[in-house]
C-alpha cells in the first residue's frame, strides 16, 4: 500500500484487496529484517524525540493520509442522519442501568443534578469537537485533531484511550443488553450468565449472549454505513417513543414523597455520580469520526452534534427524575431501574415496554459505536501507529471491514468477562482525559499559527495555558483530598479564571475559523478543561490503577513498534515534503 505523505502530495498505491502477509502488517523498513528491527531500537530516543515534536497539517489528514485506505468511503450522511446517529449513539445503557446504580448508592434523588452536570461537560465537548470536525472532517476524529495542533506523539496515546474508551464502552452497553434480555423474560441477570469460581470477584460473570450480540451487531455495520443510518433512524423513532412512554406512564405513579431526601448525599455525591454517568454521554464523539462521509460537513456536523446532545441531555433529566419519583431512592433496582420500577408500583405489563425499548437503545448504541470505532482504528491505522492492514477500505461496501471486525472481536471478549461497574468507570477516565485534551488543542489552534504568533505571544500561551492546566489539577485534588475543606477553592479557582482572563485579553487570536467556530473562546473550552478534570478527581482509586495499567501497555507497544512503524512512514513521506515541527506550528494558511 503507499506510505503517503505526512506534509506533501503522493499518488495512493493500490492495494491487491484484503490480504494477510507480513507487508500488510509492518511493511516499514525497520521490520524488513532482525538487524534493522535492533538498528530501530537503539535509535528509539532519537526516533521519539523527532516523533514528539512531530506534527501532522491538515492538508496531510485531509488527503494524502486518507488516500492510504485505497478507496474513500462514501459521502451519503446529512444532519438529519447524524442527529439520529448522535441519540442513538448516545441514549442506551448509561441511562437504562447507571441511573439506578448512582441513584441507589451514591446519589439518591439527586441524580438528575448529576445529569445537568455531567451534559454541560459534554456539551462543552461537543462545541470542541464540532469545530474540529467542520475544519478537518475525517475519519479520525479527535486522534486526526490531536495530531495536527499538539503533535504525533500526544495523539498516539490519546489513540490508545480512544480505542479503549470505544472497546469498554461496547462491552459495557453488550453486558447491560443480558440485564434488560432477562428482564423480558422473567430472569435475573445471572441466569444467563455463566459463573465461573476459579477467576476474580467482578470477572467471574461470563456472558454468551453479550458476545452473540456484538457478532450480529459487527456484521450489520462491516456491509453498509448508509443501510446502518436507516436502520438506526427507524429503532430510535421507536426508541424517542418508548422514553415518552417511560415518561408519561411513569409520572401517572409519581410520589412527591420519594424527593425528600433529595440532598441526602451532598454535593459530594453529586460530582461522584457526574463522573460516573458521563459515560451515558460518551456516544457523540463517533459522530464527529462519520465527518469524512458527510455530505456538508460545515452545515451538517455543527446541527447534528449539538443537535442530538440537546435532545439526549433533555431526556435523561426527565428520565432520571421519572424513575427517582416512581421509587424510593434506595429501593431502585441496580441491573433494570426502569423495568423493575414500573413492576414496583404494580404496572407489570409496562415491564415488558420498558425493556424493549431499553433493549432497541442499546442496540444501536452498539451499532453506532461499531462504527465510530472502526472509523478512530482506520485513520490510525493511516498513520502506521498500528498495522495498515487495518485501515483497508472495502471497494465494495465503502467500510472498513477489518477494523470493524477487529474493534468488536476485542470488545466481545472484554463483554464475556467483565463486570458493568467496573469497566463504566475506567470508561470515564478515558473519556474525559481524552475531552479535556482535545479542548486544550482548540486553544492551541486558535491562538498559534506559525509564522504569525510572535515569541512573546507563543511564549504567554503555553504560561496561561499551564496555569489553566495547573489551577484545574490543583482544584480536583483538593476535591478528592479534603471533604470538608474550601481555602483552597479561593486560591484555585481564583487563579483559573485570571488565567482564561489573561490569555483573552493579552494574546490575541492567530486564527479565525473558515467555516464554523466555538463561540466564547478561552472560555468555553478553558471551563471544558476545567470540568472534565475536576470530575476525573471524583473517580476511585482502583479505576486509576487499571488506566496506568493500560497507558503502560500503551507505551510498551509504542516504543517497541509504533514508535518505529510512524518514524519510517513519516521519513519516507519527507522525500516529499517535510514534516513540520511542533515548536514551528502548522503553516498559517495550513492548504486553506
Amino acid at each position: 500500500m503507499g506510505v503517503g505523505s505526512e506534509g506533501g502530495a503522493t499518488t495512493a498505491v493500490k492495494r491487491r484487496g484484503c490480504s494477510c502477509t507480513k507487508d500488510d502488517f509492518f511493511p516499514e523498513e525497520s521490520f524488513k529484517s532482525w538487524a534493522n528491527y535492533g538498528r530501530a531500537l537503539r535509535e528509539t530516543g532519537k526516533r521519539l524525540r523527532d516523533r514528539v515534536t512531530a506534527r501532522s497539517l491538515e492538508q496531510s489528514e485531509l488527503h494524502e493520509v486518507r488516500l492510504r485506505s485505497g478507496h474513500d468511503m462514501k459521502k451519503n450522511l446529512t444532519w438529519w442522519d447524524l442527529i439520529w446517529f448522535g441519540i442513538g449513539a448516545v441514549i442506551g445503557s448509561g441511562i437504562f442501568v447507571l441511573t439506578g446504580q448512582e441513584a441507589r448508592e451514591d446519589v439518591g434523588p439527586a441524580v438528575v443534578l448529576s445529569y445537568v452536570v455531567s451534559g454541560i461537560s459534554a456539551m462543552l465537548s461537543v462545541f470542541c469537537y464540532t469545530e474540529f470536525a467542520v475544519e478537518i472532517p475525517v475519519a479520525g476524529g479527535s486522534f486526526a485533531y490531536l495530531r495536527v495542533e499538539l503533535g504525533d506523539f500526544m495523539a498516539f496515546i490519546a489513540a490508545g484511550n480512544i480505542l479503549l474508551e470505544y472497546v469498554i464502552g461496547g462491552a459495557a452497553v453488550a453486558r447491560s443488553w443480558t440485564s434488560y434480555f432477562s428482564t423480558l423474560l422473567n430472569h435475573e441477570a445471572n441466569d444467563f450468565r455463566i459463573h465461573a469460581t476459579a477467576l476474580a470477584d467482578g470477572y467471574n460473570r461470563l456472558d454468551p449472549i453479550a458476545v452473540a450480540v456484538i457478532c450480529i451487531i459487527c456484521l450489520v455495520a462491516a456491509l453498509s454505513t448508509k443501510g446502518t443510518s436507516r436502520f438506526n433512524y427507524l429503532a430510535s423513532i421507536v426508541h424517542v417513543a418508548v422514553i415518552l412512554f417511560i415518561i408519561i406512564a411513569g409520572l401517572t405513579k409519581a410520589k412527591v414523597s420519594n424527593y425528600d431526601q433529595f440532598f441526602h448525599f451532598g454535593a459530594r455525591g453529586i460530582f461522584k455520580a457526574s463522573a460516573v454517568l458521563f459515560f451515558a454521554y460518551v456516544g457523540f464523539d463517533a459522530v464527529s469520526t462519520m465527518a469524512e462521509e458527510t455530505k456538508n460537513p460545515a452545515k451538517d456536523i455543527p446541527i447534528g452534534l449539538v443537535g442530538s446532545m440537546t435532545i439526549t441531555t433533555l431526556a435523561y433529566c426527565i428520565l432520571a427524575v421519572t424513575l427517582c419519583l416512581m421509587q424510593p431512592y434506595g429501593q431502585i433496582d441496580v441491573d433494570a431501574p426502569f423495568s423493575v420500577a414500573f413492576k414496583a408500583v404494580g404496572m407489570n405489563w409496562a415491564t415488558y415496554i420498558v425493556a424493549f425499548g431499553a433493549l432497541k437503545g442499546m442496540t444501536t448504541v452498539l451499532l453506532v459505536s461499531a462504527v465510530g470505532q472502526a472509523r478512530y482504528l482506520t485513520h490510525i491505522a493511516r498513520t502506521h501507529m498500528v498495522p495498515p492492514w487495518l485501515a483497508h477500505v472495502n471497494s465494495r461496501t465503502g467500510t472498513p471491514i477489518n477494523a470493524t471486525v477487529v474493534m468488536l472481536v476485542a470488545t466481545a471478549i472484554i463483554a464475556f468477562f467483565t463486570d458493568l461497574g467496573i469497566l463504566a468507570n475506567l470508561l470515564s477516565i478515558s473519556t474525559l482525559f481524552i475531552f479535556m485534551l482535545v479542548a486544550v488543542a482548540l486553544i492551541v489552534r486558535r491562538y498559534y499559527v506559525s509564522g504569525e504568533t510572535s515569541e512573546a505571544n507563543r511564549s504567554k500561551l503555553v504560561v496561561f495555558l499551564l496555569l489553566i492546566l495547573g489551577s484545574s489539577i490543583a482544584t480536583a485534588s483538593y476535591w478528592a483530598a479534603s471533604e470538608k475543606g474550601w481555602v483552597g477553592y479561593l486560591v484555585t479557582v481564583p487563579v483559573w479564571f485570571l488565567s482564561t482572563a489573561g490569555l483573552w485579553w493579552f494574546v490575541p487570536q492567530a486564527r479565525a475559523p473558515r467555516l464554523w467556530g466555538v463561540p466564547l473562546v478561552p472560555w468555553l473550552p478553558s471551563a471544558s478543561i476545567a470540568i472534565n478534570i475536576f470530575l476525573l478527581g471524583s473517580i476511585d482509586g482502583r479505576s486509576y490503577m487499571r488506566f496506568g495499567i493500560w497507558t503502560g501497555l500503551l507505551l510498551i507497544y509504542y516504543f517497541f513498534f509504533g514508535l518505529h512503524a510512524s518514524y519510517d512512514t513519516a521519513k519516507a513521506a519527507e522525500v516529499a515534503a517535510p514534516v513540520k515541527r511542533l515548536e514551528e506550528g502548522s503553516p498559517a494558511n495550513n492548504g486553506q
